[in-house]
């Protein structure tokens, strides 16, 4: 398994330096943009979120991304929409997106948060429609440059690896239509490693797992929290490919319990840094 994960590891950088020209790790070019992302799901309220909550707030405070993708975010009669309530905190805009309509008190989704200028956004509902997935997208403005960034969240059981593969073919229409041929960034819960066959459109669409491409010992961990999860698998990921686009780094994070025990969530988030280059 080890050589099968560096054999994935060194594919992804090949393909990474094709489609983006490389992995860098010396200081961006004058002109170029730079933009961060953190992805992580939230485990809605699940294990006392009030205690939760003050270690994501911060933990992404620290970490200060331009953009966040969350799943797993829930609002109720009690319980403010979580996305809301950490984009204000942060001071970022927030987008939600849910299969649950509009008015109704409970409401169960994806969000993206960001603190950059929003320049279109988008959503759709992924088939089969009875498993209510979703997936969110924003274009984004970083420096001069614009990058579309899509967040979703796949089916989750193990048998399951045909729903997974059927959603993704809705996310990557959903690309093709509201991104085009520019730079994107998919991110999110995809239920499954990021060289399952489900998965294999994406690497066929040309898009680079980008934590395996920056850390293989990294992209050897798990992103479920071993606090709550018997066997360890990296299900979070996030994914890019473009001109101009270049991963700079990335790494696990949200992966510390607070002084009281109490975990950000029963997942690990991923944190991406990438260079925009001038557009071709």
């Amino acid at each position: 398994m080890n050589r099968r994960r560096a054999l994935l590891a060194a594919l992804a950088a090949s393909v990474l330096a094709a489609c983006a020209p490389a992995l860098r790790t010396e200081a961006p070019a004058p002109d170029a943009a730079r933009l961060s992302l953190v992805t992580l799901n939230l485990y809605h309220d699940r294990d006392h979120w009030e205690r939760r909550r003050p270690l994501v707030i911060e933990g992404l405070r620290a970490l200060r991304p331009d953009v966040v993708a969350l799943q797993e975010v829930l609002q109720h009669d009690t319980l403010r929409n979580q996305a809301e309530d950490i984009g204000e905190a942060l001071g970022y805009s927030v987008f939600f997106v849910s299969t649950d309509p509009k008015g109704q008190a409970h409401r169960y989704g994806n969000a993206l948060l960001t603190r950059l200028p929003v320049l279109a956004r988008s959503q759709r509902r992924l088939e089969p429609l009875d498993d209510t997935r979703t997936v969110a997208h924003l274009r984004v403005q970083a420096g001069g440059r614009a990058l579309d960034v899509f967040n979703t969240h796949l089916h989750w059981t193990d048998e399951g690896g045909a729903i997974r593969a059927r959603q993704l073919q809705d996310v990557l229409a959903h690309v093709r239509a509201e991104a085009g041929d520019g730079p994107s960034v998919i991110a999110g819960d995809f239920n499954a490693e990021a060289d399952a066959p489900e998965l294999a459109a994406l690497r066929e669409a040309g898009y680079v797992d980008v934590l395996a491409a920056a850390d293989p010992a990294a992209a050897a961990k798990t992103t479920l929290n071993p606090h709550y999860f018997e066997h360890g698998r990296r299900i979070d990921h996030v994914f890019a490919r473009g001109a101009g686009l270049r991963a700079r780094s990335a790494q696990r994070v949200l992966d510390r319990p607070g002084a009281d025990g109490a975990w950000p969530s029963d997942h690990f988030g991923v944190r991406a840094e990438f260079e925009l280059g001038p557009a071709p």
